[in-house]
């Protein structure tokens, strides 16, 4: 049921906000250092914490060599500036990256389950991180569930109870491994746009008409 219910989602929401096709961007480290920054936090404030980063140290090595104190200064525009470079030093510090020249590209050639428990092993990386790292760096089938997909998923009807862990687990399995970047960007597009925590844009919704917690009798404002 719940898969057949995704397909109809995924129909709509590629007619409404075009098709979405994984291509390669930042290496993996890179990845995996923004992603550490943008916990709790805007994507505007996590990129200039890596700005700053990238400028006051010019390589990963550099960063590595600096102490968790120095880290932290120079991303406190992320918040949680202490928790995050303790975490980004760990990463730099940790034999598998430094060894191999400050890459974690060897993920790529890893089984998936085995590529998210490394990531994982870092304090404070769970799932969300983890996946985020190995969907966007190397277009693994994955789909980070953040709080604007979770927040859609369950008013659609795909998933229940509020434990981000069971979303993800429930998303990872009913949506097939070639739609899952697609379904990311689209279900988070929604979650930013009309599908607000507060006030959802119930009209300009596309799954407006088999959305169960929309309400009915309304007009519905098309595209």
């Amino acid at each position: 049921m719940t898969e057949a219910l995704y397909m109809s989602i995924h129909e709509r929401l590629t007619v409404h906000y075009g098709s979405r096709l994984w291509r390669p961007g930042r290496n993996g480290l890179d990845e995996f250092i923004l992603t550490i920054l943008s916990q709790s936090t805007t994507d505007r404030n996590s990129g200039r914490a890596f700005v700053s980063l990238r400028q006051q140290y010019p390589t990963w090595q550099d960063v590595a060599d600096a102490s968790v104190a120095e880290i932290a200064r120079t991303v406190r525009v992320a918040g949680l500036a202490q928790d995050k470079a303790e975490r980004i030093h760990a990463v730099l510090t940790h034999p598998d990256v430094c060894g191999n020249g400050y890459t974690i590209d060897f993920l790529r050639d890893w089984p998936l389950d085995d590529a998210l428990s490394w990531l994982m092993a870092f304090k404070g990386v769970g799932p969300k991180t983890a996946s985020c790292v190995l969907m966007f760096a190397y277009g693994m089938p994955l789909l980070p569930v953040d709080t604007h997909i979770q927040r859609v998923a369950q008013r659609v009807g795909l998933v229940t109870g509020k434990s981000p862990e069971r979303a993800h687990a429930i998303l990872h399995t009913i949506i097939p491994a070639d739609m899952k970047y697609e379904a990311h960007m689209h279900l988070i597009q929604l979650g930013r746009q009309i599908c607000h925590a507060r006030n959802p844009e119930c009209t300009r919704c596309p799954l407006h008409d088999i959305c169960p917690t929309a309400p009915r009798g309304q007009h519905v404002q098309h595209p």
